[in-house]
């Protein structure tokens, strides 16, 4: 073995034994999924209102996370490396005032600081900010742009029927109407409430004239501005909410709060993510403050929390146990001669993902406008039972990996049965153009953007065939078609033509995949060509070709790559002034994918990599790497970890001949 060689297989080895460290006890793998305070603010909020405050132990560690999430200018962002958002700093203004600490307090002194000096201040908050204000007596209702919830009464086929909405907007405005429906006000200290409305305007509060600010926003928290046709519904809406029949509201209100019940005891009480289930929660307080589900779904909420002694308590917009369990297991399975420890790893994340799968379907789920989920797995560790496409094909491919490793032939593998059942998972999520959306199947038209109310996000209406999933379901079912051939009709080989053709006709002309989940092209990239060669296209193909071309293109002069966030947001490639870990690792298997390993590009990136592992085995954490919604981007904490394992185990593989 070369000196060279030496030095690659012992910093895969360093690679890999810093990753097993990082196993839970369950067998999982999982990363914090870092997003923004939004989520925290909110619990406190709630737990104020229903008189379940948190303990004075607790209180402290989520003051310490509001502190080092704060920016330098005192603001709160909708992300780790964010500009100011009104929304999320005065969120958290308020959730620290509610906490007990004063507005003198530096950390508060500086986030009001800041929200004075915006243009047209707390009055221009998005709509969620100004529903949450509303319900605190913070905020008039006259000034709110309220979704009703006679909107869920209507005929299902209407185009913008909420049955047709993306689920996580469904959820949230089913529980924001449920709520704001009753125009329901906490009964709050009154000499709190008139502290803070002192505090949040720069009028008094008898003055402000909150009608005319329903279309008022603050310029900076903006990325889907509020369309003509949006502000027309919106004035008609106003209208309605002064005339409508209370009998009829009062029946609406009932059918939301029946979806509710339905949607807290089918995700046993955690909801498809604590934004909603949150909302639910309150809206389950707003009813009956001695209702039977409240305790249960208080602790649900308590699922999704985080908490260390360097950032205190927070909760995560999702868990990330089989999507990290699942990639993990496809780094790890390029090692090709595992040794005892690695061996037990595999087992035990096998032993996870085999638990984690839904094998029981959902009582009454079609009334409740959810798709079947029976062989499904979720992105989580399954407890809340909204399975997703791309995490079952992640975990399919993961399983199906080890399955045909000759080092792994005594473990057991998932039966066949269950098997097929995945794949019949993933098929049901594929839509007519060939591409898969993520919960459920497409079920209208991009048009329904045009009536987006959240402001801040966007294209989150509806389903859309999205290139990443496409790609891990392609990748999922063609490991599949490898190993136990079609199933019944050739509905599989169809279906992985029908993703191959969408995959080919959404490639860029300059070679590149637009991604959704993931920053962004480099990602996009990274998962297309691996579906792609599993699905049998040659290494020379064109699309192919391209994509390497646009690799190498955007290889950086030291060796790596690095796309920054922005990219999302400009629609255009934009680069990070740092190299970045993570995508130099996805560009690495992307291009390994499709030229030698002894090419250039691919040896100079090689090389960058092991020139910044850290002694532990580990890699730096770097710049934000996920993003959803276009705007809102996530920090997955352990993508730096398992993925340059896989980069260096597939190089040493392809040199090697594997």
């Amino acid at each position: 073995m070369s000196s060279r060689d030496s030095i690659l297989r012992g910093a895969t080895e360093k690679a890999v034994h810093s990753l097993l460290t990082q196993q839970k006890a369950a067998g999982d793998f999982e990363g914090e999924m870092v997003w923004c305070t939004m989520i925290l603010a909110q619990s406190v909020i709630v737990r104020t209102i229903v008189g379940k405050p948190y303990c004075d132990q607790d209180r402290e560690k989520i003051y310490r996370h509001f502190k080092v999430s704060q920016a330098t200018d005192g603001s709160f962002g909708m992300h780790p490396e964010s500009p100011g958002y009104v929304f999320f700093t005065t969120l958290a203004y308020v959730a620290l005032r509610l906490l007990g600490f004063e507005s003198k307090d530096p950390l508060l002194a500086r986030a009001h600081q800041w929200l004075i000096l915006q243009p047209v201040g707390v009055k221009g908050i998005p709509t969620w900010g100004k529903f949450w204000l509303a319900i605190l007596g913070l905020y008039d209702y006259r000034g709110l742009n309220a979704i009703p919830p006679e909107l869920f009464m209507l005929p299902e086929w209407l185009p913008f029927h909420p049955k047709k909405f993306y689920s996580h907007t469904r959820l949230i405005y089913l529980g924001i109407a449920t709520i704001a429906g009753k125009r329901y006000v906490a009964p709050l200290p009154q000499d709190l409430v008139a502290s803070l409305r002192l505090e949040l305007y720069d009028e008094p509060y008898a003055s402000i004239n909150f009608s005319r600010h329903r279309h008022t926003l603050a310029p900076r928290d903006v990325y889907v501005p509020i369309t003509s046709l949006l502000r027309g519904i919106y004035d008609l809406l106003a209208l309605f909410e002064r005339r409508h029949p209370k009998d009829f509201r009062k029946k609406a209100i009932g059918r939301c709060l029946d979806r509710i019940v339905f949607e807290q005891i089918s995700t046993r009480f955690q909801g498809i993510s604590p934004v909603n289930g949150l909302l639910n929660t309150l809206a389950l307080y707003v009813e009956d403050p001695q209702h039977p589900l409240l305790e249960a779904s208080l602790r649900g909420i308590e699922a999704w929390r985080w908490e260390d002694a360097a950032e205190g308590i927070r909760y995560v917009g999702a868990r990330s146990n089989t999507w990290d369990t699942a990639l993990a297991l496809q780094a790890l399975v390029n090692i090709k001669e595992p040794d005892a420890a690695l061996k037990s790893s595999i087992g035990r994340a096998l032993s996870f993902l085999e638990g984690a799968q839904m094998v029981e379907e959902i009582p009454d789920y079609a009334r409740y406008w959810r798709d079947p989920s029976v062989g499904g797995w979720c992105f989580s560790d399954g407890q809340h039972r909204w399975p997703v496409s791309d995490c079952t094909a992640e975990a399919v491919s993961g399983l199906l990996a080890i399955e045909a490793h000759p080092a792994y032939l005594d473990l057991q593998p998932l039966p066949k049965e269950r098997l097929l059942r995945a794949i019949e998972f993933i098929l049901s999520r594929q839509n007519e153009d060939g591409g898969f959306g993520t919960y459920e199947r497409r079920r209208a038209g991009k048009l329904l953007e045009l009536i987006n109310p959240s402001e801040m996000f966007g294209q989150c209406m509806t389903e859309l065939s999205y290139i990443e999933c496409t790609a891990s379901s392609l990748a999922a079912l063609c490991h599949y078609l490898k190993h136990y051939g079609d199933i019944e009709g050739g509905t599989i080989a169809r279906a992985t033509a029908k993703a191959l053709k969408l995959l080919r006709n959404q490639q860029g002309e300059d070679g590149a995949w637009t991604g959704f989940w993931g920053i962004n092209y480099t990602y996009a990239i990274f998962h297309v060509v691996k579906a792609m060669r599993l699905a049998g296209v040659a290494a020379d193909d064109p699309a192919l070709v391209r994509a390497a071309d646009w690799l190498k293109a955007h290889q950086r002069q030291d060796g790596g790559w690095s796309e920054h966030y922005t990219s999302c947001l400009e629609g255009h490639y934009i680069e990070h002034p740092a190299t970045q870990v993570v995508m130099t690792s996805w560009a690495l298997l992307g291009l390994l994918e499709i030229v030698p390993a002894r090419d250039s590009a691919v040896e100079r990136g090689i090389l960058w990599l092991l020139s910044q592992q850290k002694e532990d085995g580990g890699w730096p954490h770097q710049a934000v790497n996920g993003v959803f919604f276009g705007a809102a981007m996530l920090d997955y904490r352990l993508y730096h970890t398992y993925f340059p394992v896989w980069a260096l185990a597939r190089y040493n593989g392809a040199v090697r001949g594997d």
